[in-house]
Parts: structure tokens; sequence; C-alpha cells
């Protein structure tokens, strides 16, 4: 078998096979010692040829540790067999991926969206939509048959990011007294919405979707999220057809 090292900083990798003295830390010395350039440690994992594994997140990312026999010294990579495999692969995803996309589907769940389809629909897509995107106008059309069948429920987090007014046409989309129905209006029948004042605690929400939008650094819009299985899928910008029918679970219903 062999290792093959991971897109970390030369620094990390270094100091990675340095012996490093730390008293009374939970992890052993060059896995403690990667934690103080940033890496989080998610657990410890059994590993071949007398390795201990351990799964971490780094920027974002995830990224394997195998501490050598003796404790003093460890690598950073993927361990791949003679095959050349990815033995790291299944740990992580069990590890820091699972945690990770359910933290995140937490906070799509708790983010400020306006629901477009049945509200028991087998099927939940998360999309971030500018009023002043037309490609997101695109979407809508794209996704009608799957909505329109109740195998999917849409639920649009309303961001102000492409134009001036944006914002203010998301806070008045958002604002509205039925949100989905000037939604419908908006996307499905052309009746663009107007910018308007809206109350503080509305033109906020579109400010914490536009920071969520940020922090996930997106570049798109449409971008959606989806459960497939136990993983967490993204598309950013208008899907392909191919992507479309794997976001929306199959075929358009009646297609």
């Amino acid at each position: 078998m062999r290792f093959s090292t991971c897109s970390l900083t030369p620094a990390l990798l270094m100091l990675a096979a340095c012996p490093v003295a730390f008293a009374e830390t939970p992890w052993p010395a060059p896995v403690e010692a990667l934690t103080a350039q940033g890496l989080t440690i998610h657990a410890e994992f059994e590993a071949p040829e007398g390795l201990t594994g351990y799964a971490a997140s780094y920027q974002g990312g995830e990224v394997a540790i195998y501490l050598l026999p003796g404790g003093e010294h460890a690598v950073v990579g993927t361990l791949v067999d003679a095959e050349g495999s990815d033995l790291s692969a299944a740990a992580l995803d069990t590890h820091v991926r699972a945690a990770q996309n359910a933290e995140l589907w937490q906070r799509l769940e708790e983010s400020h969206w306006i629901a477009d389809g049945r509200a028991d629909a087998e099927r939940v897509l998360y999309t971030f939509t500018d009023p002043n995107c037309p490609y997101c106008r695109q979407f809508w059309e794209q996704s009608r048959p799957w909505v329109e069948a109740g195998a999917v429920q849409l639920r649009h987090i309303m961001v102000g990011i492409l134009e001036s007014d944006s914002p203010a046409k998301a806070s008045a989309l958002l604002g509205a007294d039925d949100p989905a129905a000037a939604l419908h209006s908006h996307s499905g029948d052309g009746e663009e919405i107007q910018p308007s004042a809206q109350p503080r605690d509305i033109e906020e929400q579109v400010y914490a979707n536009n920071q969520l939008f940020d922090e996930l650094n997106l570049i798109a819009t449409p971008t959606t999220l989806y459960r497939e299985s136990d993983r967490l899928e993204r598309i950013e910008g208008l899907p392909d057809p191919e992507q479309l029918i794997e976001a929306m679970g199959g075929p358009a219903p009646g297609g």
C-alpha cells in the first residue's frame, strides 16, 4: 500500500511528520500539533498495518491523518491499497461529511425561504433565488412537472445579490401577505415584484440569507441543494437536463 498526500499546506505536512511534545492533550502529540494549525479532529478510526486513523476537517474540507506506530509521527493524506482504492473515504464519510451535511441541512431549514409545492412532498430541495435572476425563473419553469405533481417541494431561500434593487425585491416577496402566491406571480406569471420598504425583521431575513450564501462560498443563483441517500448534493447554476432529473429524484411525472 502507499500514501498519497492531500492538498494541505507544506507546513501542515511537515508538522505532521515532526514529533512534538504536548502535556495532557486529548490526542497524540503529532495529531494535537495539527489542531494548533487549524484542523478539527472529529474521530479516531481503525486503519491497516498498525496505523491509527483520525478523521479531521480543514477549511471546510475533509482530511485523514494516520498516526504511525510509536505515536511520534503522523502522515496527512489519503491511504490507498495496491489497486488504488481509497481507504480513507468511508471513515471521512462516516465521521466528517455526515455531520457536516446534517449541520448544513439544519442551517438551510432555519434560513428564510418561500415554499413552492406541497408540504408533504416526498422530496425537498433548497434553492437560493434572486428576484432578478433569469436562470432562477428558468429553474422555476423546469421544476413545474414535479412540483405540480406533489412529488417535490422547492424552498426558495430569497437572496438579494445581483442588482441594487435585489434586496428590496427579495424583502417584498418574503414580506408579502402570501409569499408563495407572490413568488408564483413573479417567477411563473411574469408579474415583476416591485421593490418596497419592509419591516426591519424582513429585511434582516434577506441579509441573513445573503450571509449564508457567502459563508457557503456560493457563486451563482440558482444554487440548489438536496439530499441523495446519505449525501448532500449541490448544483450551482441552472441544472442541465440530467442534473434536473437527478435533483428531482427521477423523470418528470407523466413524462
